[in-house]
């Protein structure tokens, strides 16, 4: 059964749903289909017409989004409760991230996603370019130096090579991602926070049930095992 299907339009006694914030987020973008309403931009200066197309593209461009054309439900009832979600990630304060973290919020929770922190992932390191020949794959190598040694009585000056090496991914791109996860863990947070104070929500009761704070490590404080 649906989460639509669950939360009773029909009549008789309601009972509240309890649901996590992420749960939430996704029932009320992924199934009810809530539109955000935001605030025009600070040189947009026409009345009602909110962020335009060009704005939006932007902004889902800059996040790595899709386009979801065609998933608002045209002439079909948005559930009040879904419109106070998408009302209440709407505000998120500039301090976590504002409308790019409102925009990110949303497209997650409309995609059933969370953010990617890179599991499994471990550096590796790796030369820095490659060759292939006829003998197969080799790492390129340059001159770093040169030495004088003794060949056959005779002196000659040899090129000394090394292989440059860096690590992949770099571990600073995967703190990045980690970085970006909590960012959003704190967005939630706050949401089921003013959801919670503000008490407008009429079928769905919010929990306290948050997704991990920082899911790479353990329940003993340690980085949970990678696999390469």
């Amino acid at each position: 059964m649906s989460m639509q299907g669950r939360i009773g339009r029909n009549g008789g006694t309601k009972v509240k749903r309890a649901l996590g914030v992420q749960a939430a987020l996704e029932w009320a973008f992924r199934v009810e289909k809530a539109q955000l309403e935001l605030p025009p931009p600070k040189d947009v200066t026409e009345e009602g017409y909110g962020f335009g197309l060009e704005y939006i593209l932007l902004q889902r461009a800059a996040l790595g989004c899709k386009v979801d054309g065609g998933q608002h439900k045209m002439g079909s009832y948005t559930h009040a409760d879904a419109e106070v979600i998408a009302a209440t990630v709407a505000g998120m304060p500039d301090s976590l991230g504002g409308i790019r973290m409102t925009i990110s919020v949303a497209e997650m929770a409309r995609a059933g996603i969370t953010p990617n922190w890179m599991p499994s992932v471990v550096p590796r390191c790796v030369p820095v370019d490659m060759k292939r020949n006829r003998h197969g794959d080799r790492a390129v190598s340059v001159v770093v130096g040169t030495e004088r040694v003794l060949v056959s009585g005779k002196w000659r000056t040899i090129e000394v090579r090394a292989c440059p090496v860096t690590w992949r991914p770099h571990p600073e791109q995967i703190a990045f991602a980690r970085r970006g996860y909590e960012d959003w863990w704190k967005a939630l947070d706050w949401v089921r926070e003013g959801l919670v104070a503000g008490g407008m929500l009429r079928d769905v009761e919010m929990s306290g049930v948050m997704p991990k704070l920082t899911p790479w490590i353990n329940r003993h404080g340690k980085q949970s095992p990678q696999k390469s």
